[in-house]
């Protein structure tokens, strides 16, 4: 990675000067930035001055507890059931195959809906359904389907990281502000698979209710975290208008980033552009419009 993965856009050396132009293009489109090798301290103070960021936390967090809860409790399901260990294998690969296509659909979605919230939002849905079949019903042979639904529902979770991921960056600009940011998302996610695991212990078998209500109330409480993220950046976006429009510029701007093809930049309705090719953050930027 470091010795072959080029840094930034700039000094790609797969790239064209055509195409370095046109990725330089999308980048000042979307207003993150193109890049810089500068560490900025105001940066780091305006992350953990941002509401965003501490909502990017819990999402994180919440998200992979449930991801380390079906490493765990996958087979504990199974093996519940009655099952011995080569059959126990062998129904945790549909499960696996509704992992992949649900990471496919999910962000072929986000991308032709140009909406990573609610995409996220209805991942999480089958999630909670899973969750509660799994609670009310007992293990035993007369439930093996049911229980086995309510399991691999629990696949849909693993749509949501590149979805939150993507989310995140859409949402920051600013190279340190987006470096530090990461960084948080990725402790929250190792949090999450500390905390998974140990919601279940081994005198709960084989229901393991106390552990199933606690993550179901989780993943309630991510419910709750992805539309309180989406309210707070639609009032961000409200602030950034009355910003623009106190700086003479449209109130309305065109995010053409999130278009399918090139169209010219037109000052009037997309801002001038130009903070993009600056290290500025997003609250800084007075033309960036943050994504839902």
């Amino acid at each position: 990675m470091y010795w072959k993965l080029e840094n930034d856009v700039e000094s790609a050396r797969f790239l064209t000067d055509h195409q370095r132009a046109q990725a330089i293009e999308r980048l000042r489109a979307n207003n993150t930035g193109i890049g810089s090798r500068e560490f900025n301290w105001s940066q780091v103070i305006e992350v953990f001055l941002d509401p965003k960021t501490y909502l990017w936390f819990a999402l994180s967090l919440l998200l992979n507890v449930g991801a380390a809860v079906t490493n765990v409790f996958g087979p504990l399901i199974l093996s519940g059931l009655g099952m011995d260990k080569s059959i126990t294998s062998l129904l945790n690969m549909p499960f696996g195959a509704v992992q992949f296509l649900v990471i496919l659909v999910s962000s072929y979605a986000a991308q032709k809906a140009k909406l990573k919230g609610a995409v996220l939002l209805a991942l999480m849905l089958p999630v909670v359904a899973g969750l509660a079949v799994l609670y009310a019903l007992p293990r035993d042979s007369a439930h093996v389907a049911p229980n086995l639904v309510g399991y691999y529902l629990l696949a849909f979770l693993f749509g949501g990281n590149p979805l939150l991921v993507t989310w995140i960056i859409g949402n920051t600009a600013g190279t340190t502000k987006k470096t530090v940011l990461m960084v948080i998302y990725n402790i929250g996610s190792s949090a999450g698979n500390i905390i998974g695991p140990l919601l279940f212990k081994e005198e709960d078998a084989p229901g393991y209710l106390p552990g199933l209500r606690a993550v179901l109330g989780l993943f309630c409480a991510m419910l709750a975290a992805i539309l309180a993220q989406w309210f707070l950046l639609f009032t961000m976006n409200k602030s950034q208008e009355r910003k623009r429009v106190a700086n003479g510029k449209p109130a309305k701007l065109t995010d053409r980033s999130m278009m399918d093809h090139y169209e010219a930049q037109d000052d009037m309705d997309s801002g001038n552009g130009d903070a993009a090719l600056y290290d500025l953050t997003d609250r800084k930027n007075d033309e960036f419009v943050y994504i839902y």
